[in-house]
C-alpha cells in the first residue's frame, strides 16, 4: 500500500473537500426550519422512543418480524 493511500484515511477532509465547520448562516433556510421544527416538537414531547419506532417499523414490514 502506498503512503498516499494511507494518508487518505487520516485526511478525508482534504480528499473529499468537505467543509469542517458549517455555521448556521451557511445552512439552507429550509433545513434550518426543519431543525427548528424538530426542536420545538421535542420540547412539546412529540417524540417516540427507539423501541416504539422499531415496533411500528416491524408492523409495517413483515420481513423484519
Amino acid at each position: 500500500m502506498s503512503s498516499k493511500k494511507k494518508n487518505i484515511a487520516k485526511e478525508p477532509f482534504q480528499v473529499y473537500e468537505t467543509i469542517p465547520n458549517v455555521s448556521n448562516e451557511e445552512l439552507d433556510p429550509v433545513l434550518l426550519k426543519l431543525i427548528e421544527k424538530s426542536i420545538q416538537e421535542t420540547k412539546e414531547g412529540k417524540v417516540i422512543s427507539h423501541e416504539e419506532a422499531m415496533r411500528r417499523i416491524k408492523e409495517k414490514i413483515a420481513s423484519l418480524k
